[in-house]
């Protein structure tokens, strides 16, 4: 069995981010990098699968500029096989679209059975990258991931739904899987694990050699909302609230007038 995981650098959202010059994404110097928390659950679930299958073959790929190893490292460290860098210095720039093409064309060739992503970015959380992946490796997608369990040809799910509801799914190989926080426990890589994962390889692929297609979507501006007037909280009885909101209304309504 061929496994690959996708996971994305991502900066500590507690960080203090600032836009840059270019008006099109956060400056990024200064800020402190790591693996995006939905990823991390798809690495874990992949790390196991790889575990319950003695011939499998678990490849880890990230896109992005050279500091993204270090998310491929720590996923080897996790017990991946080997690293896929698609060398990217300008990936925020690129579309669902394009990301989602960069990996197909890549995996195209590879005929992986199961590929696992997050369910979205903790920066953009557009969430289409894994069904545009899937869609164009005519693969079968499933999710909000909660539950995996593999089964001679098949997967057997259960999805988070709306509503604190779960689906119940089954889903033959090759298939893409988009996993929810929660699925699982990630581990945390030992110092023995680290030491293994720099032996490990880690192959680096220029974008270019990969990127086929344009940008379905562009960003125009990134900005922050502009700061409004605070609200006004009414306290005291019901009846008491409710004439002093009457009144508030009419005196607005008197100012739009």
């Amino acid at each position: 069995m061929k496994i690959l995981v996708c996971v994305k650098q991502v900066p500590d959202m507690e960080s203090k981010f600032k836009i840059d010059s270019s008006s099109k994404w956060y400056d990024q110097s200064d800020l402190v990098y790591k693996i995006n928390e939905y990823d991390e659950y798809a690495a874990e679930e992949a790390v196991r699968l790889k575990e319950k299958i003695s011939d499998a073959q678990l490849t880890v790929l990230s896109i992005g500029p050279e500091r993204v190893k270090d998310v491929i490292r720590k996923v080897l460290a996790m017990g991946a096989d080997r690293g896929v860098h698609i060398l990217d210095n300008e990936e925020y720039l690129k579309d669902p679209f394009q990301k989602a093409s960069i990996i197909a064309e890549y995996a195209k060739s590879e005929n992986f059975d199961v590929i696992f992503t997050g369910l979205q970015s903790q920066d953009r959380g557009s969430a289409q990258v894994a069904p545009l992946l899937a869609g164009m490796l005519d693969y079968a997608f499933v999710s909000t991931i909660v539950s995996f369990e593999y089964n001679e040809g098949y997967a057997a799910l259960e999805r988070e739904l709306e509503g604190g509801l779960r689906a119940k799914v089954k889903a033959k190989l090759p298939v893409v899987l988009a996993c929810q926080l929660g699925l699982n426990t990630p581990r945390y890589p030992t110092l023995p694990n680290i030491m293994k994962a720099k032996r490990k390889e880690l192959k680096t692929v220029n974008v270019d050699e990969l990127l086929k297609v344009e940008p379905l979507v562009e960003t125009e501006k990134v900005y922050f909302p502009e700061r409004k007037a605070g609200g006004i909280v009414l306290e005291g009885k019901a009846d008491e609230m409710a004439d002093e909101l009457i009144k508030i209304l009419k005196d607005k309504t008197q100012v739009v007038k």
